[in-house]
């Protein structure tokens, strides 16, 4: 108590100021002397009293707040009663709620960072892998023929690593929220023929027919670049997930409240424990011919959830998969 420079200065002005008082009572007479002698004594202690009280209660806090800060579970000030010390007391619980929350954020941020940093890992050492083995056949094998199509195979696992990589960047700047969207009418007969178009050739070599009920004047808002992504990524996964000869269908419906896109694929649709884990984050499936790297149909739900969008999956009851797509009605 004594080490507070204020505290030290009030008690010498005190002390100052009663020495005086008690000189001028003497001086007119002892009683009076005597009565503000009395009086300092008893106001004096009785401030002493009351002032090391409050510094007790305010060591208990900072030893509190010690702890908080050495990870203890909570701050155990229950005994403070209204006041000064009680509305402190409140500020810095909340405070230190506050800090404990940012603290679990950034843990598990931090766990969120490395397991993501492991699956980016695997996911990049399946095609490296394979050209690794590539390079080292090519190596080997003189025959013209044979090496021409270990350079197709080469070919085919560095465009598997590109495009693996930039969806990874993608999904970064989206994690980081850096990516401004434009928010415009977007007309979705274009909008799925934009997405259509980058698969076109390998639709048409495994005999994979689209058909379109999509009517001119069916429009959502959004940033057409993004979304043409968002429904391609959807769509590619419909491909993989047909037969040869197979078909896929996408339908846009309008009701007052919100502008749906249905796309509908003939595949064997999803297993029962995928359905609810399908736009999870390097998340493959368990059926025996999931492929990818569970990358896509996440950075599509990334894509339109950021754009005020929702997105499903789910079986179709006459077999197949159904993804649908939904925006709510702004104006055009």
């Amino acid at each position: 108590m004594f080490r507070n420079k204020e505290f030290r200065l009030f008690a010498l002005l005190f002390l100052a100021l009663s020495v005086g008082f008690i000189l001028i009572g003497f001086a007119i007479s002892p009683a009076a002397g005597v009565l503000a002698l009395v009086s300092s004594v008893v106001f004096g202690t009785a401030f002493f009293v009351f002032t090391k009280s409050r510094y007790r209660k305010i060591a208990q806090m900072s030893k509190q707040i010690d702890r908080i800060l050495h990870n203890a579970d909570r701050l155990e000030l229950d005994d403070f009663c209204e006041g000064e010390l009680s509305i402190l007391h409140s500020e810095i619980s909340k405070m230190t709620l506050r800090i404990r929350e940012q603290n679990d954020t950034l843990k598990k941020d931090k766990q969120y960072l490395a397991d993501s940093l492991a699956d980016i890992a695997h996911q990049l050492r399946t095609p490296l892998t394979s050209a690794n083995l590539i390079l080292s056949f090519l190596s080997k094998n003189p025959k013209e023929d044979e090496r021409q199509a270990f350079l197709r195979e080469l070919t085919g696992a560095t465009k598997r690593m590109d495009w693996l990589i930039t969806s990874l960047l993608k999904i970064s700047r989206l994690d980081a929220g850096v990516v401004e969207f434009q928010s415009e009418p977007v007309g979705v007969k274009m909008l799925i023929e934009s997405a259509l178009r980058p698969l076109a050739i390998p639709m048409e070599l495994h005999g994979i027919t689209v058909s379109l009920a999509v009517g001119e004047a069916c429009f959502l808002c959004g940033d057409f670049g993004w979304l043409s992504e968002a429904i391609q990524n959807i769509l590619k996964n419909c491909m993989e997930s047909v037969n040869e000869n197979g078909s896929i269908k996408v339908a846009c419906n309008e009701t007052v409240l919100y502008t749906e896109i249905v796309i509908h694929d003939s595949g064997a649709g999803f297993l029962e424990e995928d359905v609810n884990r399908l736009f999870d984050r390097f998340y493959r499936g368990k059926s025996a011919n999931a492929g990818g790297y569970g990358i896509g149909l996440a950075l599509s739900k990334m894509i339109l959830v950021r754009q005020g969008g929702f997105v499903t999956a789910k079986n179709h009851p006459q077999g197949g998969a159904v993804f649908s797509i939904r925006f709510p009605v702004t104006s055009k």
